[in-house]
């Protein structure tokens, strides 16, 4: 007979769920919690509350993150299960915050089986991952995998012209650089979906293998400006209708390429932006996403291969900036879906097209993420919704994964 699963209360996740929302909260059900705001101080000031509670030891490294453990019988690199609590403005309530939210009530549910773990068990809050305040995003994650300059970051001001260390250092979470985390046994990283597959689908997980890849690149239409009204059709050269054409070229041929292929023109600046002049100039961004880096290299082939002069108008490309996908360590996987499968939830594998501080942590520790649903696909917005049995589903995983390690 095979035995019943050990599970996270989800009475109790809920009511977290929603005490964690208070700090912040917005009028219409959402959160405003931007990094080291007085809303995030106070949360954190809760989260460490929580954490003393159940005998955790609780760590600020130099970026603020912070590493709430619960000792193991052995000394040995911990299982890691980390993520945000700091929101966009006017954002939702599961965002980031969940994964933290997973890791302490999985450590909850430890402490009420009376289960000591073999080995510690580590919550981690990243600082500013969402870079709403300052930016970049994931910028805590980014200076701990050494991908950003801990100078650089520390001098970023946000619009009032705090900088991020002057922040840092009134919160009274600056921490220690001793503390960085440099091993674990495991990263695990629990996040809402923020898209309509899931749902779409009629499923409870995604099982993510990987962040996907990506490059971004402006392109620069130059013109001439006339008048409006005197200038004969022929004798033109209208920066706007070139970038349009121009645009109606690259979703021909970026639309050719694979199904799974996403791709955005986000940004247009039109100049001089005058309903009487013709433009003279236009910027535009184009940013396209996949797992697959040589799909990325033919969009750049395809935008690199734009003419020269698009009519009588100038067309310059410029990179701004790219990264490759980023997999995820194939063991922790593995884990991550027999536990799923072992509590019998409908799940698919895929990937992330959104940034996570788990693509970065998974440049030095062995990691993997779980999504759950999002009610139409909505996130970075007030009406960000996931149910709470999808939540505890989520939950349920990373604890079994948990439990899967501290058998071994």
């Amino acid at each position: 007979m095979q035995l019943k699963k050990l599970t996270v209360n989800g009475e109790r996740l809920k009511n977290t769920i929603e005490t964690f929302a208070d700090f912040g909260r917005t009028d219409k059900n959402g959160v405003t919690r931007l990094s080291l705001s007085e809303e995030d101080i106070k949360v954190r000031d809760y989260f460490r509350s929580c954490c003393e509670e159940l005998g955790m030891t609780v760590k600020m490294d130099d970026m603020g993150t912070m590493y709430s453990t619960l000792a193991g019988v052995q000394a040995k690199p911990p299982i890691v299960i980390g993520s945000h609590m700091d929101t966009v403005k006017k954002g939702g309530r599961f965002d980031g915050v969940l994964g933290v939210i997973a890791g302490l009530e999985i450590v909850r549910t430890l402490k009420d089986q009376g289960i000591t773990p073999q080995i510690p068990v580590t919550v981690m809050n990243f600082t500013n991952e969402e870079g709403a305040r300052f930016e970049p995003s994931m910028m805590a994650s980014g200076v701990l995998a050494g991908k950003f300059d801990k100078a650089v970051m520390l001098s970023k001001k946000d619009p009032e012209g705090v900088t991020f260390q002057e922040a840092l250092e009134a919160s009274g979470y600056a921490g220690d650089a001793a503390n960085r985390i440099k091993e674990a046994a495991a990263y695990l990283e629990l996040h809402i979906e923020q898209g309509p597959v899931l749902e779409r689908e009629n499923l409870s997980i995604g099982l993510v293998d990987c962040v996907v890849g990506m490059a971004c690149y402006e392109i620069e239409v130059t013109g001439e400006s006339d008048h409006a009204g005197t200038t004969p059709m022929g004798m033109r050269k209208d920066a706007l209708f070139a970038a349009t054409d121009l645009i109606t070229e690259l979703r021909s041929k970026l639309g050719e390429l694979d199904s799974e292929l996403v791709y955005t023109m986000g940004r247009m600046n039109v100049l001089p932006n005058i309903h009487t002049v013709i433009p003279n100039k236009v910027i535009f961004t184009v940013e396209a996403r996949h797992k697959d880096m040589d799909v990325v290299r033919e969009v750049e082939a395809i935008i690199q291969g734009l003419p020269a002069l698009q009519g009588d108008c100038e067309v310059m490309s410029t990179k701004l900036w790219g990264r490759d996908t980023v997999w995820f360590d194939p063991k922790i996987c593995e884990a991550v879906e027999k536990a799923t499968e072992s509590l019998g939830y409908s799940n698919k594998k895929m990937a992330s097209g959104a940034g996570h501080d788990a693509q970065f942590v998974a440049g030095f520790l062995p990691s993997a993420m779980v999504f759950v649903p999002s009610v139409k696909g909505k996130s970075h917005c007030e009406e960000e919704l996931t149910s709470y049995e999808d939540c505890e589903k989520g939950v349920n995983i990373l604890l079994e994964t948990v439990l899967s390690f501290l058998s071994t």
